[in-house]
């Protein structure tokens, strides 16, 4: 392991110099601030590559609320013409997490030492996307680096809303499946079987429907082990099965054509993409490096691979909007606003407005899925729970008029 000498700086202002072997520079900076050290200067003195062993470092990382949160609070102290080592400075003292507060510490040490911002953010992929990356590269060389940031931050607080939508929009109907899933399951379990002691003492027919629940009941119960593994085993299986390219893109394209959910997931990529090509073209990050990120961000296969056949297609002369158009995944309406932004030459503009829409264009989707899916829901539950109390009631009923 590599042996590097260090000048830091302690808590009360005096310098101290050392040497401590660590994997890398960066290694070694991470260790100094843990012991409360913040350095100024590091050097490689031996190079040892025999038995080098490679050290794993703690993963943990801004989440997308925190990574939000930052960036607004980076992109304001910017704005506000504060020096860049003093915004990281500031920032640093306002964090509570010690993993948190060691990143920045960490980045502002390699800027001190001569690195760049994006250079410095770079080291750090788990928290800061490739997005992040480039956008803080083209606000270097801009010389807007306060307003790029602004722009980051609206960026992430869009996207963390969107995705916020989704959680919110499955939650209800996810909790009523799953109650309702319960409920019936403790009536067939151990409902039904009680009932079904007290008709075996009379010698009476029972209706259909109570036979059919009496023989679906006794084979959850004689069944319950093997029909929880059946089910673990499908899960298991079709996760498996969605590994593999070929299973994965016939899936998606599957999703796509389903009424409803298909628009719902068209809209959803749809709309991540254009909040991601918009910003990053408002950055002035090179259109072909916007086409290439903003791909990535798309989840469903087959637009992805549109997405990013269109950055070949417009590095050999093709539009934008005619490269996305050729195979009809893309909402027409972003398409043609696309296309409007290139014959006007307000291609930024039109990408702001294209991301708006389909934000819009998104919500409306899931409020229409919600005003289906929830009453839906609710009537299939119950119809199923009215035949199991008619099951349970019916043969009751007879032998009352038998009795009587």
């Amino acid at each position: 392991m590599p042996a590097y000498e260090y000048t830091a700086v302690k808590n009360d202002g005096s310098e101290i110099n050392g040497s401590i072997k660590g994997d890398n520079e960066r290694h070694i900076r991470l260790i100094l601030r843990e012991r409360g050290l913040h350095p100024i200067s590091i050097i490689g003195v031996t190079n040892n590559q025999n038995n080098t062993k490679k050290i794993t470092f703690n993963r943990k990382k801004f989440n997308a609320t925190e990574l939000a949160l930052f960036t607004r609070q980076f992109a304001t102290l910017i704005e506000s013409g504060i020096p860049l080592s003093e915004t990281l400075i500031s920032i640093e003292n306002q964090q509570k997490k010690r993993f948190h507060k060691n990143i920045i510490l960490d980045i502002h040490s390699r800027i001190m030492e001569g690195y760049s911002l994006s250079d410095s953010f770079a080291e750090y992929p788990d928290s800061f996307p490739d997005i992040y990356i480039k956008t803080l590269a083209a606000g270097e060389n801009s010389g807007n680096l306060g307003l790029v940031l602004s722009r980051l931050a609206d960026y992430i607080e869009s996207k963390n809303k969107l995705q916020q939508s989704i959680k919110n929009a499955l939650i209800y109907p996810s909790a009523l499946i799953i109650t309702s899933i319960l409920v019936i399951s403790f009536m067939l379990v151990y409902v039904v079987p009680k009932v079904i002691y007290i008709f075996e003492n009379f010698n009476q027919d029972l209706p259909i429907i109570t036979q059919v629940v009496i023989v679906i009941s006794e084979f959850i119960r004689d069944h319950f082990i093997v029909l929880a593994m059946l089910v673990l085993a499908f899960f298991a299986g079709a996760n498996i099965l969605l590994q593999k390219k070929e299973v994965k893109m016939w899936c998606h394209n599957l999703f796509l054509k389903i009424p409803i959910l298909g628009k719902l997931i068209m809209n959803s990529n749809s709309a991540r993409y254009m909040q991601t090509l918009s910003t990053l073209s408002a950055s002035g990050v090179p259109i072909l490096d916007a086409l290439k990120i903003s791909a990535e961000v798309i989840i469903n296969v087959p637009m992805r691979n549109t997405a990013k056949k269109t950055v070949t297609k417009v590095s050999e002369g093709e539009s934008i909007s005619t490269s996305l158009s050729s195979t009809n995944l893309f909402p027409s309406m972003m398409i043609y606003m696309i296309a409007s932004g290139e014959k006007s030459g307000k291609l930024e503009e039109m990408l702001d407005k294209a991301t708006a829409n389909q934000e819009e264009e998104f919500k409306n989707t899931i409020d229409s899925l919600l005003g289906i899916l929830q009453p839906l829901t609710v009537v299939i539950m119950a119809i199923i729970v009215l035949l199991i109390v008619l099951a349970i009631l019916l043969p009751i009923f007879e032998i009352n008029n038998l009795i009587a």
